[in-house]
């Protein structure tokens, strides 16, 4: 009670961060410095989009991993003295661990620890929304766990509100019933299918329309959803953090020549990306398997620009998708605004030729123009170029070409309208069997 006989204002105050150490392996002997430190940052952008606090971050030549911890015996016992001197919570090592290997870190440390996957994983969990979503990110963390023996259940402990990985009562869980968790894996599966089933009527309810569907891929945070929302003026979550963007997000768009496509937003890809999550995301990521076309966004002003294209070549390989006239891949070559005039100069301008990469901006709209028009034309391709003659009365018909297809060339007589007109082969397929028109 204060002295004025009011009770005194309630101040709520911030939960504290979890404090959190970052150790890069450095397993590859040929990385040189500027590679090694990309990764760190990255490893440390990973962190920080689930809010922890990095207060040290280091990479670790690693020449003979050990089974047992990975690291060598003077490494553990000098980052044992560091941990208990900065008073961490959390060590994330970025990289796999074997189940064994983490529980003798925890148990060396005394603290938390989780690699690669599991921080992954915990992202995931963070930023899925949608239903499907959330069922993705449990089935993918109860395989992850299944085989481990750790001091938390993540997952059932966010749905009984807990905090995720530092805690609710699952912190003092030693042993995780596998039992357990194979009925729950076996109930999500159920669950899923029943999702899937109802995403595959809204694609054939899609493909009836039917509209090509244009898929944005890219390395996470290269800008896809900021590219999207300027593509589509839509207003989909952006922010500068990795995995901003979990669920896809699909939109309709008018291209040039008067066509509608469907464009969608989807998870952004990382190196080592987990293979757990790649078998569970694929529901999600078969936006992009029966996508038209994709458009491979990639951040050109990053350091790694390359190494980042490798990886998600790389998922899309381990998906079956390479570059073909019937699935064509068009590079954006992203976030043009943050370049300056001599890193310009070391980009070959694009020539305009079909399949070309397109030098964009998703902030300012610089190339937006030009990437649309690349999409127009990579959509056409496959189309058949048909000469029918429309009866004057015929309006419908005459209506739908438009429409359904591009027009290039018209001609008006007394009794018909003859057009020059590229299709889709299923529409045109549909006007030849069209018994009121001639093709000519």
């Amino acid at each position: 009670m204060s002295s004025n006989g009011h009770p005194p204002d309630f101040v709520e105050t911030a939960r504290p961060k979890t404090r959190a150490i970052v150790l890069h392996p450095d397993l590859h002997k040929r990385r040189v410095a500027k590679e090694v430190r990309a990764r760190v940052e990255e490893a440390c952008g990973l962190a920080a989009a689930i809010s922890l606090e990095v207060v040290h971050a280091e990479h670790i030549s690693v020449s003979q991993p050990r089974p047992s911890t990975l690291f060598g015996k003077g490494v553990v016992e000098r980052f044992k003295s560091l941990i208990d001197g900065l008073e961490v919570d959390l060590v994330i090592v970025d990289h796999t661990l074997s189940p064994g290997q983490q529980r003798n870190l925890e148990t060396s440390w005394q603290v938390k620890v989780i690699d690669r996957t599991g921080l992954i994983l915990e992202i995931f969990g963070e930023r899925a929304r949608t239903r499907e979503g959330m069922l993705q990110v449990e089935l993918a963390h109860l395989t992850y766990q299944k085989s481990r023996l750790v001091r938390s259940w993540t997952h059932l402990e966010r749905q009984r509100g807990g905090s995720g990985f530092l805690g609710g009562p699952g912190e003092t869980q030693i042993e995780i019933d596998r039992r357990l968790i194979g009925e729950r894996i076996t109930r999500l599966k159920k669950e899923l299918d029943k999702v899937l089933r109802t995403r595959d009527l809204h694609r054939a309810a899609r493909k009836r329309v039917p509209y090509p569907i244009v898929a944005l891929v890219g390395y996470t945070n290269a800008g896809k959803s900021t590219l999207f929302n300027h593509l589509t003026n839509s207003s989909v979550h952006t922010e500068d953090q990795l995995f901003a963007t979990l669920d896809p997000t699909m939109r309709a768009l008018q291209l040039p020549s008067g066509r509608r496509i469907i464009l969608s937003d989807t998870v952004g890809f990382v190196s080592d990306l987990p293979h757990e999550l790649v078998a569970a995301f694929r529901a999600t990521l078969e936006e992009v398997v029966e996508a038209d076309a994709i458009i491979h966004v990639r951040d050109i002003s990053h350091a790694e620009t390359e190494d980042q294209k490798r990886d998600v070549e790389e998922v899309l390989s381990r998906m079956d998708i390479e570059s073909s006239d019937d699935h064509p891949i068009l590079e954006a070559l992203n976030k043009a605004d943050l370049l300056d005039a001599s890193a310009r100069g070391l980009i070959i301008e694009p020539d305009g030729s079909e399949g070309a990469p397109v030098l964009v901006s998703g902030l300012t709209g610089e190339g937006t123009k030009v990437l649309i028009s690349q999409i127009d034309r990579i959509i056409s391709i496959g189309r058949r170029e048909l000469n029918v003659a429309v009866p004057v009365a015929d309006g419908k018909t005459l209506a739908w070409l438009y429409r359904k297809g591009e027009v290039v060339a018209r001609q008006d007589g007394d009794m018909e309208t003859t057009v020059t007109v590229f299709l889709d082969p299923i529409d045109a397929q549909r006007i030849a069997t069209n018994e009121t028109v001639r093709v000519l």
